[in-house]
């Protein structure tokens, strides 16, 4: 690049007038990369441990106690500088810091769900010397991906008299491991004459769960019934458990650098707790806000948002009339939603040099230029999105300059190609002004998704810019 002196007067021009696609690593001072590089530290401790939507509510449950914030239901009454957060059954929550502008309120909003495999109702069967168990996949994969993948259990069961059993088998390196098995190359000509999404089927997602068969000749399916005889000595359950339990497997994956630099992180489930993550860790660390701040948490994003805990429910209507009777503001729910500024904290989709075809190239986002503010999501003629206004974009551009934060924005595929949903559309639906933002991510709904360090970093300080910027739109 010439200098200022040896430039142009169309260089210079063209410096004023092109909008500026670099990467958010260069120009970093030494102590900024060390910054990055701590946080996403603590990102990945975060991730390792949070790998369902029962598992993050509970890891943030107890990061936001450890700071101050207490369960609503021990308080009576709120005023500024409170800190609070409300659990609904264990799977969305919001937390709270209450500013002295009361009734005016800033929401970032994330989801704790990521694509999984659970079980079907009655899932245990014995087969070729193997016990296995049938999955229902949850959410938008590919099939094949989870065929040969080591995979961990979580999830709840109960027994027959009501005793709450939790389940986590395979997160520790000395647990056993649970695996679908792939059909070998040399037996696979059919196979791979299938499309992709028919190579793997949902019903062929069976997990090899157990091998060894009990000693007895007059038992038919010995291997089977030494299953659930060790299920029901270790843990007091019998057949009939399952189908009552919520029992999800996971890939027995944990949170990885990746590339020889170490700039990218590779993890499963950080669609969307990346944004979980920074959103939570800018409403504890903002210094400074006069606005009440919220980070909302929410599950079934992946499924539509639909059900008790999903945001199509009246999940944030009831934690707002909360609000409302214990701050003692003379204002509706309706009233207080449509006044709200909120965003939707979501990962987008990144180029992939290998498979540039599906993008457009000027309107995608790139991993490590930053967060991706993106107007409106959804499919081919933005059905099913949230449309943000040009004020309001606007007021997303002010303060990721202001702050100095990088950013760029783009689409998730080209036009009739791509698509996909966030909870934007149904923050929206209260009146409310809302925009997604969150980092682009590489190889999104697989076993292993990868972000970059700067781009996650980069959310985190937009969420807590969010969060402490005082001006309306």
């Amino acid at each position: 690049m010439a200098t200022d002196q040896k430039k142009t007067k169309n260089q210079k021009l063209q410096e004023k007038l092109f909008i500026k696609k670099e990467s958010a690593w260069l120009d970093l001072k030494p102590e900024e990369q060390k910054k990055i590089f701590s946080f996403a530290d603590g990102y990945k401790e975060f991730i390792k441990n949070s790998k369902t939507e029962r598992l993050c509510i509970s890891n943030i449950v107890s990061i936001l106690e450890e700071n101050g914030f207490k369960d609503i239901r021990k308080v009576k009454d709120l005023k500024p500088g409170d800190r609070f957060y409300k659990n609904f059954k264990g799977k969305t929550l919001l937390a709270c810091r209450v500013g002295e502008n009361i009734e005016n309120i800033r929401l970032v909003g994330s989801h704790v769900d990521s694509p999984r495999l659970d079980l079907k109702p009655s899932p245990l069967y014995e087969d070729a010397e193997m016990a296995l168990l049938q999955t229902h996949y949850y959410g938008g994969i590919k099939k094949y991906h989870w065929v040969n993948q080591p995979l961990e259990l979580h999830g709840i069961a109960f027994t027959r008299e009501g005793k709450e059993v939790p389940l986590h088998i395979g997160a520790e390196d000395d647990e056993p491991k649970f695996i679908i098995p792939d059909l070998l190359p040399h037996l696979a000509q059919e196979q791979m004459k299938k499309n992709g999404n028919k190579v793997v089927e949902g019903e062929e997602l069976n997990i090899v769960f157990g091998h060894i068969p009990i000693n007895d000749k007059d038992i038919k399916e010995k291997i089977k019934l030494n299953v659930l005889k060790y299920l029901n000595e270790k843990y007091g359950l019998v057949e009939e458990d399952f189908n009552i339990a919520e029992l999800e497997f996971v890939p027995a994956v944990k949170p990885m650098d990746i590339g020889i630099d170490g700039g990218m992180v590779g993890a499963y489930g950080q669609d969307d707790r990346v944004c979980v993550y920074t959103s939570l860790k800018a409403l504890i660390d903002v210094q400074s806000h006069t606005d009440t701040i919220i980070s909302y948490f929410s599950d079934k994003e992946e499924t539509g948002s639909m059900g008790d805990t999903g945001a199509e429910s009246f999940a944030l209507i009831t934690f707002t009339s909360e609000y409302i009777r214990k701050t003692g503001i003379d204002f509706t729910w309706e009233q207080l939603l449509e006044h709200t500024m909120s965003i939707s904290a979501d990962v987008t989709g990144a180029l992939d040099p290998t498979y540039k075809s599906v993008n457009d190239p000027g309107n995608v986002s790139y991993v490590g230029r930053g967060i991706s503010i993106e107007k409106y999501g959804g499919r081919g003629g933005k059905y099913s999105t949230n449309d943000a206004r040009a004020e309001y974009m606007q007021y997303m551009r002010r303060i990721a300059d202001e702050n100095k934060i990088p950013w760029q924005t783009g689409e998730q595929g080209k036009i009739d190609t791509g698509g996909g949903g966030t909870i934007a559309m149904f923050l929206s639906r209260y009146g409310m002004d809302c925009v997604d933002v969150g980092p682009c991510m590489l190889a999104m709904h697989s076993t292993c998704e990868v972000t970059s360090k700067a781009d996650i970093y980069s959310a985190y300080r937009f969420y807590m810019a969010f969060f402490q910027d005082g001006e309306d739109v």
